[in-house]
Formats: C-alpha cells, sequence, structure tokens
C-alpha cells in the first residue's frame, strides 16, 4: 500500500520534511521514541513508526506523518463527536476507522485500542453508547497527540 493511499492527511509531509538519513547508510533512522508507562500498554509504540519509516525507506516521511496527524486531532475528533451526536452511523463508522488506522499507524495503541471499541459499538448501532465515552476519546487524543510532540515531533534527529 502506498502512503498516499494509507493516509488521509492532506498529502503535504512530504514537502515540509528535511531528511532524516542515519550515518553509515545503516538503514532509516527511527523516527522518535517513546517512553512506555510501567503499569501499562504504552500510550505511543515508538516501533510502529519506525517500522512506517524503515517499508517507506523514510524516517522523514513517517515523521511527518506523526506531524500531520497531530495537527489533525481536532478535526478527527470533532468529525467522530459531531457524527454520534447527530447519530449519522455511517459519519461516525468513517470516523472511527480513520481515528483507528492513522492512531494505529503512529503507535497510538490505547486510542486506536479505544477507537476499536467504539467501532464496535457503531457498528451494532449503539451510538449514543459511543459518544458517552467522547471524553475518553478526548483525553486519550490529547494525550497521544502531547507524546507524540514531546517525543516524535520537537526531537531532532
Amino acid at each position: 500500500m502506498s502512503l498516499l493511499a494509507a493516509r488521509p492527511d492532506d498529502g503535504n509531509a512530504a514537502a515540509t520534511l528535511t531528511a532524516d538519513a542515519p550515518a553509515g547508510g545503516a538503514g532509516p533512522a527511527a523516527p522518535c521514541a517513546a517512553a512506555a508507562p510501567s503499569d501499562t500498554a504504552p500510550l505511543v509504540d515508538p516501533s510502529a513508526l519506525q517500522n512506517l519509516g524503515e517499508q517507506l525507506n523514510s524516517a522523514a516521511v513517517a515523521k511527518g506523518f506523526a506531524r500531520d496527524y497531530a495537527q489533525m486531532w481536532d478535526q478527527r475528533y470533532d468529525s467522530l463527536a459531531t457524527a454520534l451526536h447527530t447519530r449519522d452511523q455511517a459519519a461516525a463508522l468513517d470516523a472511527v476507522l480513520s481515528l483507528k488506522t492513522s492512531s494505529s499507524m503512529v503507535g497510538g495503541l490505547r486510542l486506536a485500542e479505544l477507537a476499536g471499541d467504539l467501532e464496535e459499538m457503531i457498528r451494532s448501532g449503539k451510538l449514543a453508547l459511543a459518544a458517552s465515552r467522547l471524553d475518553e476519546v478526548a483525553a486519550r487524543g490529547s494525550e497521544t497527540v502531547d507524546e507524540l510532540q514531546f517525543s516524535c515531533i520537537l526531537q531532532k534527529h
């Protein structure tokens, strides 16, 4: 699958990136690293973006994807919240699948898992139940974006 096919974002990451080639030609540099809390699954799994960077032979593109993801968080959340509040099942499913897929691609494990739970609720028509978890989605999304910005986007490689 190509990066453009995989990413619902605006596709401008490559235009704003700088090369992150490691010395010695040993392959792509890791896009970022994140510390895992000891008592739970990691909020952000750094190996997901590293793997994406390796698949694309470009850590810079993977890092740009993380940057785009962070910039689009509010838009993704608003799309999901609006669809759930208006009880638009098709739009809610589209929004939650976008959230789940993109969160997974950047390594946002907890948010991707939560989006997966919401997907099941939406598919079974339990939109009110899914809407009742929007505060949790907002909190988890903000934490994920903060972690990406701290560990990936703001780090110089």
